[in-house]
């Protein structure tokens, strides 16, 4: 299951996050997102947990908890369900 991480400070890293989230169960991949221009990170990433009772555990535990003094957002990836181009058609 993919894992939207946000509002996270901009000191943390991938090794802290993955030392939070192994609690619950095992982690695929660890992806801070950063800003092309800048090379600073923009305070959110994405975590996948192949087994989803493991992901839906840590969601629960850790959505609005405290990470070095601000309150992080955790929860399931909403797959979009149309592409943008039939978006695009449906304007017309």
């Amino acid at each position: 299951m993919d894992i939207y991480v946000g509002q996270l400070p901009f000191n943390v890293d991938e090794s802290e996050l993955k030392e939070i989230f192994s609690e619950f169960g095992e982690i695929a991949s660890i992806n801070l997102i950063i800003d092309r221009y800048s090379g600073r990170p923009k305070g959110f990433g994405f975590i996948d947990m192949p087994n989803n009772s493991e992901a839906d555990a840590a969601i629960k535990a850790l959505n609005k908890t405290m990470l070095k003094g601000r309150e992080i957002k955790v929860n399931q990836v909403q797959k979009q369900r149309r592409d943008k181009r039939s978006k695009r058609r449906s304007r017309y």
